[in-house]
């Protein structure tokens, strides 16, 4: 469905997400992130010691509660079991969003994702050994929260910083974007 094209016009419309693994002392802590392909916002997030479709599922309902899942959106990911499992379509289904995998085997499917995962790693994560899981959830949420979204140009919007480029969206097509949305989800934002 994404084919590749890691751009949207418009935010809350093309998602992606991915799952990851931060090591502790304690043992293996997986992170699942949404990501809008907009803004390069890190819009959605959950944490468990387990890798499962739950984590999925947890993250993309954050994202849908904050209000950053448009109706008839698209949320890409790679082939993984969390992400082609049931419980998955069915939250999907229910919250009126469309999914998309990228092919199996390639590295380029799910790029945008594994970019976030290395930057992530490499401006915060790997630069000290984490003792506890919770040690490690309460440092990725303040780098996603507070680092991340709101303090961190990123190069494909320009050097804005993700939150201030939804922002600004939303505040500029404020009553467009909220009947768009209201009729015709993704579908009616695409084309206004």
């Amino acid at each position: 469905m994404i084919k590749r094209d890691f751009t949207s016009p418009l935010p809350t419309c093309k998602l992606v997400g991915d799952i990851t693994y931060l090591r502790t002392r304690e043992g293996w802590l997986y992170l699942a992130t949404v990501i809008d392909l907009c803004t390069r916002m890190v819009v959605g997030w959950a944490m468990s010691e387990r890798m499962t479709a739950g984590i999925v599922v947890e993250a993309l309902e954050r994202a849908w509660r904050r209000g950053y899942v448009a109706g008839n959106a698209i949320f890409h990911s790679d082939r993984g079991s969390q992400y082609t499992s049931r419980i998955l379509a069915r939250w999907a289904d229910e919250h009126d969003v469309r999914l998309s995998v990228g092919r199996t085997g390639s590295c380029h499917g799910n790029a945008v994702a594994e970019s976030f995962f290395g930057t992530l790693k490499n401006e915060m994560y790997s630069l000290r050994t984490w003792a506890t899981r919770e040690d490690a959830r309460n440092g990725v949420i303040d780098y996603i929260e507070r680092r991340y979204n709101r303090n961190r140009p990123h190069s494909t919007i320009g050097y804005q910083v993700p939150a201030k480029a939804m922002d600004a969206f939303f505040e500029r097509t404020k009553p467009a974007a909220e009947s768009a949305v209201d009729r015709h989800g993704c579908e009616g934002k695409m084309a206004a």
